[in-house]
């Protein structure tokens, strides 16, 4: 018979003799672990902890006593004030029970734990490899991503801290994602070796953070030369040509795993419903907070009462089997049952790691059990083990699972409780639902031309929903009249589309015409800048409407000269309220935050660039989701407000003089209430009804048509501007300020500097005067047109920095909009 913990006889032994092995530290090391072989090319040997209630069956409440404790040496460390803020994070699969009662300790810490598990619906926030492991890669699933953007301390926790590479690798991913001043290691053992030792305090002062250590023992593996090797002989000295044979007690000593599992019929097992609390999230894959832990507890008597009553009478030693990361439940469950039943009570867990097992008392793995894995795992079919319980004489044993885990496999011919029921006489099993966070309503894929928009459907995405049906447009006057007597924001509703007249789209074709060669040298060079220093291959993300042409014309230099398919989206964002977050989340899961770019087709002062990124910090703070990179991508900076742009002369980009029939025949985005849902897409209308007048694609295919004559001067302008100095210096928001100020205007949100800002305000809105710098020459023509038909007068002024400036004064304006999009009043 198999004892849980070998009474006299160290479990690490036999492995100690035959390889040489020895463990160096703490008195109480040797009562913590025994050492075993396993099939790793990384790592021949194996620390077999006595007290974690993975392979070897222990006492529940010796197990959770040692999370416990170390929650609490932990909390001792920090002080309550900084204990209250922290946050536990727990590793798969071995250490996410001990991480969740370390969790218990600290106090009111909310938990986490890597999972090998991807859920659909359910965007990472984090992962990362574990360097020595059988199975290598973690993922990080909160319910609320914002769980681990606080500046709180840290608290990681593993099994054991050997090389450290693990931990550190986790730190060195949040750290660059959620920076914090403070992180905690706690470990059952710490076994680094003297070489690193010192890596701890070196990586700490590398992210200028504190980070300490906490175990409940220490010391060293001292390994002989060659040992990986020799391990390695010596597991393929003790295994069989049919050791791998599902259905089969492995035990090398005894060749007990030779047996065919028993063909006749097993006594079936008990299914036993906990009534678990329904919503109550069966461990910290996606996140366990204090109000969770307050509901577990309170329902934890029943449960365990539940279970002591379905237990057969003659039960005296009894095992409760969890599954691999379903650790904390199964360990909580076990520890209450043991409170209450005069049966001998013990816990471990199954799991993926394959150890080699030797039927010897100084040999930490006497038994396993191999079945087949039962949760339909990402990384497909394989093999799943039990340790120690074939052959340890218990009575009962309660398998409990998670709903995702009952399935056809756990109930086959060789399946899991199959194998227990063969050696056991009393099988049950509890299930626990999976939990699933709750998921907002999805968002759709985005809509494409020639449903929505002229482009053709791999020119653009555009992350907006279609409100072509709803009549939104109202004359400019009355519309702003609405605005300023009612608060209404800008963006509820849209202007009547402008009808550009015969003489006015001839300007257009002639000003094409002259710029051509200027805008694709423009184009050229900002798609260099971003893929030399933003990243090689970005996510072209443009701010709808004015910037989409911009990213078709990035998109397709990045295809005519490196053969580079981006993909490109258009987003809303409106000044006032951010840009659409929703549209961030969809790009959160289907590309790496920092791979987006986001492009706009010029700048004026700036406020859409300081409106980006105040709307991306705050999305960063509500959603947990970084990487995001509030940086705008543009064509010209005439106000010197981005680091990445073409150019920062300001001057006609064409796209500027005309409306939806430029930009793909899109309206301005539209953001109302009543329209858009907290989980819907901001709206836009796809004027259909234009499309005799559409020049959007005749625009992208002249600029395009010019890229190979001016491949030589991108590249030396590209080259100029990746050795210069592109800091802003926001020259263009200072002259806003004297502009507003000298023409007792009061407002810079009334004042729009530069050709493509005072084409908008001569189309959209009812302007006051147009400023024009003399001698501008050609890039005004279509500026003093518009003004002519309008009725606006154009001065010219000697020292202007930008070609020319719009002013809209509340005075003779109704309707005039500020920084927040609404009226202003005086």
């Amino acid at each position: 018979m198999i004892n849980a913990v070998n009474k006299g006889i160290w479990s690490g032994s036999w492995v100690a003799e035959r390889l040489g092995v020895e463990l160096v530290g703490d008195q109480k090391l040797t009562d913590l672990l025994g050492l075993a072989l396993r099939r790793n090319p990384k790592r021949a040997h194996l620390l077999v902890s006595n007290v974690l209630g993975k392979h070897v069956p222990q006492s529940p409440t010796v197990v959770y006593g040692y999370g416990f404790t170390l929650g609490r040496r932990v909390r001792e460390l920090l002080g309550a004030e900084e204990a209250a803020e922290a946050v536990v994070l727990g590793y798969a699969e071995t250490a996410t029970g001990l991480g969740h009662s370390v969790a218990d300790g600290v106090g009111l810490a909310p938990y986490l734990h890597s999972t090998r598990r991807p859920v659909p619906g359910v965007a990472p926030a984090g992962g990362f490899e574990e360097s020595h492991s059988h199975a290598t890669s973690h993922l990080l699933l909160p319910e609320d991503p914002a769980l681990l953007a606080g500046d709180g301390p840290l608290v990681l926790v593993d099994d054991e801290f050997s090389t450290g590479n693990t931990i550190l690798n986790t730190i060195r991913d949040l750290h660059a994602r959620y920076p914090r001043d403070r992180y905690v290691v706690v470990a059952l053992v710490d076994m680094r070796s003297a070489a690193d030792a010192g890596r701890l305090e070196e990586f700490a002062r590398e992210i200028g953070a504190r980070v300490d250590l906490v175990a409940a023992a220490s010391g060293t593996v001292k390994l002989p030369e060659g040992v990986l090797e020799k391990g390695q002989s010596l597991v393929a000295q003790h295994e069989v040509s049919h050791s791998g044979a599902r259905g089969c007690v492995e035990s090398a000593a005894t060749a007990a795993w030779a047996r065919p599992a028993p063909t006749a019929p097993h006594p079936a097992t008990h299914r036993l419903d906990l009534l678990w609390p329904r919503n109550l999230p069966d461990g910290g894959r996606h996140g366990f907070t204090p109000r969770h832990r307050i509901r577990l507890e309170s329902a934890l008597p029943t449960m365990a009462a539940r279970l002591a009553e379905a237990l057969p009478t003659t039960a005296h030693r009894v095992h409760i089997l969890g599954f691999e990361e379903l650790m904390y439940a199964p360990l909580r469950l076990a520890r209450e049952l043991e409170q209450i039943t005069d049966a001998e009570v013990t816990y471990s867990t199954t799991t993926r790691s394959p150890v080699l097992a030797v039927d010897d008392p100084g040999y930490a793995i006497r038994s396993r059990i191999t079945f087949p894995a039962h949760d339909n795992p990402a990384d497909g079919p394989g093999d799943r083990y039990a340790y120690n319980v074939a052959g340890a004489g218990f009575d009962a044993v309660v398998a409990v699972v998670d709903s995702c885990a009952d399935t056809p496999q756990l109930h086959a011919p060789d399946g899991l409780l199959a194998q227990l029921a063969a050696h056991i006489p009393h099988v049950l099993l509890a299930v626990i639902p999976s939990y699933v966070p709750e998921r907002p309503a999805m968002l759709p894929e985005p809509l494409r031309g020639p449903a929505f928009s002229s482009y053709a459907p791999e020119e653009v995405g555009w992350l907006l929903q279609d409100l072509s049906d709803v009549t939104l447009e109202a004359p400019t006057e009355e519309r702003e009249e609405a605005i300023q007597s009612g608060g209404a924001h800008y963006a509820e509703s849209l202007p009547v589309e402008y009808q550009p007249s015969e003489q006015y789209q001839e300007l257009f074709h002639a000003a094409l015409e002259t710029t051509a060669t200027r805008l694709a040298q423009a184009v050229g060079a900002v798609t260099e800048v971003v893929l030399a220093e933003r990243s090689p291959r970005p996510v072209l993300v443009s701010l709808a409407r004015a910037g989409t042409p911009v990213g078709v014309l990035m998109r397709r230099w990045a295809q005519f000269r490196h053969g580079l398919d981006l993909p490109h989206y258009a987003v809303s964002i409106v000044r006032g309220r951010g840009i659409d977050a929703n549209a961030l989340r969809w790009l959160a899961a289907h590309h790496d935050p920092q791979d987006v770019v986001f492009v706009d087709g010029w700048t004026g002062k700036g406020a859409i660039t300081r409106e980006l990124a105040d709307a991306v910090k705050e999305f960063e703070a509500s959603d947990g989701v970084t990487g995001f990179d509030p940086e705008i991508a543009v064509l010209a900076d005439p106000g010197s407000c981005v680091r990445t742009y073409g150019t920062r002369e300001d001057f006609l980009i064409p796209s500027a003089c005309l409306n939806s029939t430029v930009s793909g025949l899109i309206s301005r985005t539209v953001l109302r209430s009543d329209l858009v849902g907290p989980h819907d897409f901001h709206g836009a209308k796809f004027y259909r009804e234009l499309a005799g007048a559409d020049v959007s694609v005749d625009f992208v295919d002249a600029v395009a048509a010019r890229f190979p004559e001016v491949v030589e001067a991108v590249d030396a302008q590209a080259k100029e501007l990746l050795s210069g100095d592109r800091e802003p210096t926001w020259e263009g928001w200072a002259a806003v300020e004297r502009i507003s100020e000298e023409f007792g205007i009061h407002d810079v949100n009334l004042v729009k500097p530069g050709v493509g800002e005072t084409t908008r305000v001569l189309l959209r809105r009812v302007p006051w005067k147009i400023l024009a710098r003399a001698g501008a020459g050609a890039d005004l023509d279509h500026v003093k047109l518009l003004a002519e038909q309008r009725g606006v007068p154009v001065e010219e002024v000697a020292e202007l920095p930008y070609t020319c400036v719009g002013l809209i004064h509340p005075r003779f304006t109704r309707g005039a909009t500020g920084a927040d999009g609404r009226a202003v009043n005086v």
